[in-house]
């Protein structure tokens, strides 16, 4: 696809989310910025709800990396029992609630090598933490924009680095932060993975008027 058509579907997408979502504040219930790591650690393969619903009733007790390392692995482990995968989970959070204290003096490092460097902490974890606790332009890409971008035409990328790369070059900088969360948004409510497959939404339509056939998407 040229740069150009590109483009004007960039200026499409980025007006219709605007009026769809003008605010748009994290999906994920957090206090400060270590409950916001912790937060986007535990949603790796889990719904931001069950995420929500778990550390509501933990942050207002245990809220500082100090908290979790006075817990212990196995109290941990019985606060996010109801979260997948929550033994390997619970060992990252006490570990990297450790290396903080002892590194970085409680506090959440501000770079995205530091970030990655830590227990459980992906470039998506790290991205998502750049972008909505210190307000570092990132493009955080989960399944949802990478199944979106591949149905609006945007990336033909068969992972979430490629596809990131993709939408970096096409929509400008200063949207970034806000557009990762809108186009989450979007993907949940009218583009669902089980549903649009490219052809029923607004955006699909308007980006691809003449496609007929569905988009599988290439797992990320």
């Amino acid at each position: 696809m040229k740069v150009e058509e590109k483009n004007k579907k960039a200026k499409i997408i980025l007006k219709e989310l605007n009026k769809l979502y003008p605010k748009t504040p994290s999906p994920l219930t957090h206090t400060n910025n270590f409950t916001l790591l912790i937060s986007v650690l535990l949603s790796a393969q889990c719904t931001d709800l069950n995420v929500n619903n778990v550390t509501d009733d933990i942050y207002p007790k245990y809220n500082k990396p100090e908290h979790f390392i006075k817990l212990g692995q196995k109290k941990i482990e019985k606060l996010i029992k109801r979260i997948g995968l929550f033994r390997m989970k619970s060992k990252s959070v006490y570990k990297l609630s450790k290396i903080l204290v002892e590194k970085y003096e409680g506090k959440v490092p501000r770079t995205f090598e530091e970030l990655e460097a830590l227990p459980g902490v992906g470039h998506k974890t790290a991205s998502v933490v750049m972008s909505q606790g210190f307000g570092f332009p990132a493009f955080p890409v989960d399944t949802h924009i990478h199944r979106l971008a591949q149905r609006w035409g945007l990336t033909n990328g068969k992972n979430v680095v490629q596809t990131e790369k993709d939408l970096k070059k096409i929509f400008p900088k200063k949207h970034w932060n806000k557009l990762h969360l809108q186009i989450i948004f979007y993907g949940r409510e009218y583009c669902k993975a089980r549903d649009c497959f490219g052809l029923k939404c607004k955006i699909c339509r308007i980006c691809n008027p003449n496609r007929k056939r569905a988009i599988v998407t290439k797992k990320a």
